[in-house]
């Protein structure tokens, strides 16, 4: 472990984090983990628990957080679609030169009925964008 603690640590959760003020700050220097807030991205809700008030520092930095986790959560989605559309390559060969009758049978109608689904929103956007 490195010799400097960080002053933060955000336990992510779902929609966010809880954030924790860390300090060594006591007779045994032990790592003691306050919390301070709970934060959700989604709405961009700060609320600081156990009646803490939190500072203008404790602020920038639940902020920097929040824009630092919104922009690598956006980065994972764009990433996992790319992986959909490699999903779909190999799913195509599959499909046409080693998946067997009972297989194909087994998916075709769940693939066919996301494929057409995929493909009108796709659609309907772009055409969105072409007008706009």
């Amino acid at each position: 472990m490195s010799q400097t603690l960080p002053k933060y640590y955000f336990r992510v959760r779902e929609n966010g984090a809880t954030v924790f003020r860390v300090s060594t700050d006591n007779r045994h220097r032990r790592i003691e983990m306050d919390q301070i807030a709970v934060i959700n991205i989604r709405n961009d809700v700060i609320r600081p628990k156990n009646g803490t008030d939190l500072t203008d520092e404790d602020q920038a930095e639940i902020k920097r957080w929040m824009a630092d986790r919104t922009a690598l959560l956006a980065k994972r989605d764009i990433d996992d679609i790319h992986r959909a559309v490699d999903y779909l390559n190999t799913t195509t060969q599959w499909a046409q030169s080693s998946a067997s009758d009972d297989q194909l049978e087994n998916v075709t109608d769940a693939l066919l009925m996301a494929m057409h689904d995929l493909r009108s929103v796709l659609v309907r956007k772009k055409a969105n964008r072409l007008k706009g």
